[in-house]
């Protein structure tokens, strides 16, 4: 490991990356160009840049449709964790807040909040808004909708923002208080993603176990009503004519999200015009799609960074030696060009600098400058392989065939161990069975490692941080540092985002010297807009805001 300590903070603006030869892994190209057309060059560096809104559309539009890497795992707020979900989701369900394309947060179901004490959160519930069913949202609705993830019966993937509380309670005609048992500064700020999702309590009794399904759908209170879910297929959104919020309202009559796991089919998709748009581009298709004269591709705002979870900590890379070894054995620069075609950059944090909002200054230089870094040396990564006297032992990298940038990782990952006298086996799995791998420890079940694009719903860089404490749900090697919880814990009990990012700063630093997850890279967000359709905001935010229904005619 090396410290450095950077010159200079970050660039939101705008970034040219060169693109470097990548020796060390194998590279699969996606081949998605039609017979006889140019591939694009691939020494040419990319020039890119942010942009935070495209062009307002000029008016409303019938319908449009998009493609989507994966089927929905579920549509139920409670289980929706994934891209695939998500991105739906939020233009059909919405939380007592609203995280924005510039991961502010603002109100949303909830008009207002009160924090009277460090231990109560106090929400007072929008009056005039109605599920997609015409019934009024109420109080009880939020009670009911928020205790789910307190049932043990429901096993909701957000149980851990819920951890600290106490009590759920109507206190008022419009009135919620969330009693908690200790200060926890995190809860009112998840409270824009899916663990603030609010739904009819009516339907959640009705629909049972079939709620959220293709077959039960949801009843909630977005810009978008759920219509349709055709299994394998696509789901349709209809424009809710009686939403609540003018400014939001949907431009469009209907939306068509169509699944296509195929990256080849869902890149030929949007060439042809067939689709109107699509999120998370593969990025060696983004070449092919700025030329395709069919439409844009847009840089935004992300919050994910590219990192191999380590997902078994009884195997070799329970070491941390060997963590350290394999880090140092990938060609990350090589990779990152390899898989993302230098469309971001390399980096040693498992947060990005847009998710410190409100942090200071001091906490940013403390969190980001002089972190260890893992420069290619291989010499050095036989020597802690040496040292670990793990040489010969084998691990399990877990992929799926969700885009060149999963091959090219898994097999640069398999690449490293290799050259470091490991045994590395690639399992390809199906894209659901990935997805399972976030969810179901039985699906982790022999796999050592497996990457992950991980990006936060919160405008906190505590969230990632709080993942890795001893027995967090997505703390999936079951690594612990008293050390790390208790700074963990202290930082969770501060409510001035200055003050506590100066304790989570330190909690990163740990992470980056011990490293449970390996981080890789963090890109920008992509999309990609036909000559049909414009009026988005390229935010990771679409995986919280109502991105589909500011989209218009052209």
């Amino acid at each position: 490991m090396i410290p450095t300590r950077r010159t200079a903070r970050r660039s939101a603006v705008h970034r040219p990356a060169a693109l470097a030869a990548a020796g060390l892994v194998g590279v699969l190209v996606l081949s998605a160009c039609s017979p006889g057309e140019a591939e694009p060059d691939a020494t040419t560096a990319p020039e890119w840049e942010l942009t935070a809104q495209t062009a307002a559309p000029s008016g409303d539009i019938d319908s449009f449709t998009w493609v989507s890497y994966s089927e929905p795992y579920s549509l139920d707020y409670a289980y929706a964790f994934d891209y695939a979900d998500n991105q739906v989701l939020a233009n059909v369900c919405e939380s007592l807040l609203r995280l924005n394309p510039d991961y502010t947060l603002s109100p949303g179901l909830a008009e207002s909040f009160e924090h009277p004490s460090p231990e109560t959160w106090v929400y007072t519930i929008r009056e005039g808004v109605t599920f997609h069913d015409g019934t009024p949202l109420t109080a009880a609705d939020v009670v009911t909708s928020m205790s789910r993830h307190l049932d043990p019966e429901v096993g909701s993937s957000w149980y851990s923002a819920y951890q600290n509380v106490a009590a759920i309670e109507q206190t008022g005609d419009r009135q919620v208080t969330v009693t908690m048992t200790r200060p926890d500064s995190q809860f009112n700020l998840a409270m824009g993603g899916s663990a603030g999702v609010v739904e009819s309590a009516a339907t959640l009794a009705q629909k049972g176990a079939d709620y959220g399904n293709s077959t039960g759908l949801v009843n909630c209170t977005g810009p978008f009503e759920l219509t349709a879910w055709k299994s394998g297929e696509s789901v349709t959104l209809t424009r809710y004519d009686d939403y609540w919020d003018e400014a939001l309202r949907a431009r469009a009559g209907e939306v068509e999200v169509l699944f296509m796991t195929d990256p080849n089919a869902r890149v030929n998709a949007l060439k042809s015009g067939e689709v109107d748009g699509g999120w998370m581009l593969p990025p060696d298709a983004i070449a092919q799609l700025q030329g395709s004269g069919k439409g844009d591709v847009y840089f935004g705002l992300n919050t994910a960074v590219g990192s191999l979870i380590v997902s078994d900590l009884e195997g070799p890379l329970g070491d941390e030696r060997v963590r350290e070894a394999l880090l140092l054995a990938m060609d990350r620069q090589g990779i990152l060009d390899a898989a993302a075609q230098g469309y971001g950059e390399v980096t040693n944090a498992l947060t990005t600098e847009s998710v410190w909002v409100g942090a200071s200054e001091a906490a940013l230089d403390d969190a980001f400058d002089g972190l260890e870094e893992y420069p290619y040396d291989l010499e050095a990564a036989k020597k802690l392989i040496d040292d670990a006297g793990v040489a010969g032992e084998e691990i399990v990298i877990a992929t799926a065939p969700l885009g060149n940038d999963f091959a090219v990782i898994s097999q640069g990952a398999a690449a490293a161990a290799q050259a470091i006298g490991l045994k590395a086996t690639i399992q390809t799995v199906s894209p659901s069975a990935y997805t399972a791998l976030f969810s179901d420890p039985a699906a982790r079940d022999g796999v050592d490692l497996f990457y992950t694009s991980w990006y936060l719903s919160s405008p906190d860089p505590l969230e990632m941080y709080g993942v890795l404490r001893t027995g967090e749900f997505s703390n999936y090697g079951g690594w612990s540092d008293p050390d790390f919880d208790a700074l963990v814990d202290e930082a969770v009990a501060i409510d001035d985002p200055a003050q506590r990012s100066g304790i989570t700063a330190q909690a990163q630093r740990i992470a980056n010297e011990q490293l449970p997850w390996l981080p890789l890279f963090e890109g920008p967000t992509t999309v990609f807009l036909s000559d049909r359709v414009t009026g988005v905001a390229p935010s990771v935010a679409f995986l919280y805001y109502p991105w589909a229904a500011t989209i218009g005619s052209r």
